[in-house]
């Protein structure tokens, strides 16, 4: 990842539908340059699709990344919560774990009151029972 791929992605973290001539236009590359790039980085995983972000480290503006560990409500089913979850606005990663936990998640929010909205939807809206919540403070790369 080079600066121009983390350009690339932030673009389409805002417009995903942008055709590859202006994504070109706004990095400074030709549309099929910019297309290889797009193409690349579907290849090498960092885009799932164009709607979520896996490596929310690559993103370079600013907010918080955030890891958080989840307990399920007894009557919540694996199905449910990842339904749920998903259509939850931040969230770029969904991890089914072992150990004390059911789920570690991966988000992003934009600052401390939208991690905390966030949190209040996963209890409300995606059955979690108990969460616990690190902040990122940096990536080593």
């Amino acid at each position: 990842m080079d600066r121009l791929d983390s350009e690339i992605l932030g673009i389409l973290q805002e417009d995903a539908r942008i055709s590859y001539r202006d994504l070109g236009v706004r990095v400074g590359l030709s549309a099929n340059a910019a297309a290889d790039r797009v193409r690349r980085m579907r290849r090498e995983g960092v885009i799932r699709g164009f709607t979520t972000l896996v490596d929310p480290a690559a993103d370079t503006r600013a907010g918080l990344i955030v890891f958080i560990d989840v307990t399920l409500r007894l009557d919540t089913t694996n199905e449910d919560f990842e339904k749920a979850v998903l259509k939850l606005p931040g969230i770029t990663e969904v991890v089914h774990v072992t150990g004390g936990h059911d789920y570690l998640l991966r988000a992003r929010a934009a600052d401390p009151p939208a991690l905390d909205g966030l949190l209040r939807r996963l209890k409300r809206e995606a059955g979690v029972a108990q969460s616990s919540t690190r902040i990122a403070l940096r990536s080593a790369r």
